[in-house]
């Protein structure tokens, strides 16, 4: 295993309407397992089937919190549906950080944590509460559409994916391994 000495965490948002804030997160978790470091993932919003979890599963540093067994868009939600999602995503939210502290993960990766928050279904002040008093050396990684400046604030790094063409616009839908 590589030297843990890292002392200082940053935190990361990738947003934007383009495909690949997912990705990019991934592969920092990649990189980082690749490390050494020990990376914990959360994917708010997704079932526990995406392509990128059944590779990075078998990674020994790298642990999943499962989700729901299925999951839908906030916008195909009933309103007890979306009443029964806060309360579940508020939950995971505290028990994923608080594994995230009392475990020393080097990072974590809260996967469309922002789509959550702007669909309703999270408060962002539980968020923002977390990542002012995260352990200093985890490193947090964010993604999802429309940050609020609260979380930009916080933010060392905002990369904004801008999607100029995808094929969802000719009618092809999510592809997996591709998108999915």
């Amino acid at each position: 295993m590589a030297d843990r000495k890292k002392t200082t965490g940053l935190i990361h948002i990738y947003c934007g309407n383009g495909k690949g804030k997912t990705t990019t997160g991934m592969g920092l978790c990649t990189r980082a397992a690749g490390y050494g470091y020990k990376v914990l993932i959360y994917q708010f919003m997704k079932d526990n089937k995406t392509s990128e979890r059944k590779i990075l599963e078998q990674v020994s540093n790298v642990t999943w919190i499962d989700g729901l067994a299925q999951e839908k868009f906030s916008f195909q939600m009933t309103e007890e549906e979306k009443k029964q999602r806060r309360a579940f995503y508020a939950e995971q939210l505290k028990n994923v950080t608080e594994l995230a502290a009392r475990e020393d993960y080097d990072v974590l990766f809260l996967d469309e944590v922002i789509y959550t928050i702007r669909a309703g279904l999270l408060e962002e002040a539980l968020v923002t509460e977390f990542l002012d008093h995260k352990p200093e050396k985890l490193e947090v990684i964010m993604t999802g559409q429309e940050p609020g400046e609260a979380l930009i604030e916080r933010a060392d790094y905002v990369s904004e994916i801008c999607m100029r063409k995808h094929p969802f616009q000719q009618g092809i839908p999510a592809r997996p391994g591709i998108e999915r």
